[in-house]
């Protein structure tokens, strides 16, 4: 009897046995759901990723050193035509130029103010002094520049029309109308000042340029060459295609660098010449104000700005873009 209990026993929890291993065997085989599989590869991709380090760990978005001149490297778009008379019969050819010519209208407006109102007080620490001036210069580049940038590229400047021209960003018939329309609105924006108080203009010097007492031509010219250098040079770096081809932000945030250009520039030459490194600008001052001393020098202020503008160019073009060393397909 004993025998037969203990056989029972022993069956009874050999096929419980049997039973738990076929179960086991049953939840091994059956597939796992769809969220675990994703859980577990996000896991292992996440232990794969934390073993690469530093420069592993993330794509170059940029090629560096010789690698960009490889046939990866961006494109150059085709130079524009040096003449485009087809330009003349385009509405947007004609907006551009009125464009130019508001902006720099305003550009005059703004700036000669401003220098007159520091010019009148007798104590510069009652106005905006320097600072100020130089503020008021960047600060109107940086607004103009952001208006007009969709619509004529935001020149108001014959240097940096001069210098994207040598560039072959632009035709020669563009640029041309551009420089006309940037000086016409750089002389409507001197005369309206002029027209709201005459006898403080000429008092005052209606803004024009001058080499101030304490330095000689040769400064003044080198104050503009190496002004409008860092101007122009700035245009190029912050409009470069290049650029704008790989980082989406560069378009909208290009008048800042510009207009924090100008600034620092008149900080620095605002005691030497007052800070031309604009023809247009010196221009419409001078023939506003027309006395003798806007006129001694006033070849400093385009001879300065079209020579800075072309080195420019010249140093964008062969040494930043390297576009002269680059193979030709």
């Amino acid at each position: 009897m004993l025998f037969i209990i203990s056989l029972t026993y022993f069956n009874s929890s050999h096929s419980s046995h049997s039973k738990n291993q076929s179960f086991q065997l049953c939840r091994e085989r059956r597939p796992k759901p769809e969220f675990l599989r994703e859980r577990e590869n996000r896991e292992m991709e996440g232990k794969e990723e934390d073993v690469r380090l530093g420069a592993n760990k993330f794509s170059e978005r940029q090629p560096i050193g010789t690698s960009a001149q490889t046939d990866k490297d961006y494109k150059e778009p085709p130079p524009a035509p040096l003449f485009e008379p087809g330009e003349l019969k385009s509405w947007s050819f004609w907006r551009a130029g009125i464009a130019e010519f508001i902006a720099t209208f305003l550009f005059l407006y703004i700036t000669v103010l401003t220098v007159m109102g520091v010019s009148r007080s007798p104590s510069k620490c009652s106005t905006v002094g320097i600072q100020g001036i130089a503020w008021a210069f960047g600060g109107s580049i940086f607004a103009l520049v952001y208006s007009t940038a969709g619509i004529s590229g935001g020149h108001i400047n014959p240097a940096v029309t001069f210098g994207l021209f040598l560039a072959r960003k632009l035709s020669l018939t563009r640029a041309v109308f551009y420089i006309v329309m940037q000086t016409l609105g750089a002389i409507a924006g001197a005369g309206v000042v002029k027209g709201f108080q005459k006898n403080q203009y000429e008092l005052l010097g209606g803004g024009a340029n001058v080499v101030n007492h304490g330095y000689t031509k040769g400064d003044g010219l080198g104050a503009e060459i190496v002004g409008t250098f860092v101007l122009v040079y700035t245009v190029f770096s912050a409009t470069d295609a290049k650029r704008n081809a790989r980082d989406s932000h560069v378009p909208i945030l290009a008048p800042l660098p510009i207009g924090f250009a100008v600034f620092l520039v008149h900080l620095a030459t605002i005691p030497i010449t007052g800070t031309g490194i604009n023809p247009a600008r010196s221009l419409g001052a001078a023939i506003i104000y027309n006395k003798d001393r806007a006129w001694y020098d006033h070849w400093i202020f385009w001879v300065g700005p079209f020579i800075g503008a072309a080195l420019a160019a010249l140093y964008h073009q062969i040494v930043i873009r390297a576009i002269p060393f680059k193979t030709r397909d």
